[in-house]
């Protein structure tokens, strides 16, 4: 499927701490990339001819772009919140479509059957109205006012909540989950999903997070964060079809798919193609 449409978006390519101990190549969309460290000690990233990228360094990653933004990287403003912990979680290669690995971010009505106990339990499997909209002057995919009873919400959640959601999707492979802060009631955590395109089947997962948490350690954070998406994982790698579909009439969506929909009607419209399927085979 063609790239051309997302060539000029930003995507994540490496945590800031990893270049800043060598050199780190990886791969964009099929194209090599490498990134290194400038004599002044700046970060500098560069393709397979030697040509420089542009590149920013915010959220804890290295983001660059195969093409020329015609835009900034997505403002997370929780990111200057003073008190908050920013946590690295690293990255976990998942066999899937980016695209495929966002939509997944997305749907809440998996949490008790692939997150048992935790996001979710049976017998709450029941998904609330919400509400979703493409909202225009952003050009963001939201979902609001979603609410699910979770069994642990949070590593600092002493037992079960009715815990409510924001999800934003601000870029075709990046997702924002904004949710009910239990040490702070009234301020939310902030949970982002970036997703790197190594292939239309093939991609590197960083997940980040901007959290109000005085109490758990840093490697537990990290390593709740890590179980829940590796429970994912195995999903995801068993989707079919593996690219997503973008068709509306090649699977049959559900009350619990609003923002799935929402999410593949801008992708269709703004012709994010790379790692979807726009019809049935």
């Amino acid at each position: 499927m063609s790239k051309t449409a997302m060539l000029d978006e930003w995507y994540p390519v490496a945590l800031l701490s990893q270049c800043a101990r060598k050199d780190y190549d990886t791969v964009l969309m099929g194209e090599p990339v490498r990134i290194s460290l400038d004599a002044a000690g700046n970060v500098k990233v560069t393709d397979s001819n030697g040509r420089d990228l542009p590149q920013r360094a915010r959220y804890g990653h290295v983001w660059t772009s195969l093409g020329t933004p015609a835009h900034e990287l997505f403002d997370i403003p929780e990111a200057e919140q003073p008190g908050r912990r920013l946590v690295d979680v690293g990255v976990v290669r998942v066999r899937c479509s980016p695209l495929r690995a966002v939509e997944n971010f997305l749907d809440i009505a998996h949490f008790p059957f692939v997150h048992t106990d935790i996001l979710g339990s049976e017998p709450h499997t029941e998904v609330e109205n919400y509400k979703v909209e493409i909202r225009e002057a952003e050009d963001e995919v939201w979902a609001t006012q979603v609410k699910f009873y979770q069994p642990q919400a949070a590593k600092s959640a002493a037992g079960g909540i009715t815990t409510e959601y924001m999800y934003r999707v601000p870029a075709p492979t990046c997702s924002v989950l904004y949710k009910t802060c239990p040490p702070r009631p009234g301020e939310w955590d902030v949970i982002t999903l970036f997703v790197q395109p190594i292939a239309e089947d093939l991609c590197d997962v960083w997940p980040w997070m901007a959290l109000y948490d005085d109490e758990t350690s840093m490697t537990d954070l990290i390593h709740f964060q890590q179980t829940i998406f590796l429970q994912d994982r195995s999903i995801l790698e068993n989707q079919i079809p593996a690219l997503l579909p973008l068709d509306p009439g090649m699977e049959i969506p559900t009350r619990a798919d609003l923002t799935s929909v929402a999410y593949r009607r801008w992708l269709k419209r703004h012709n994010y193609t790379y790692g979807a399927q726009l019809v049935a085979q």
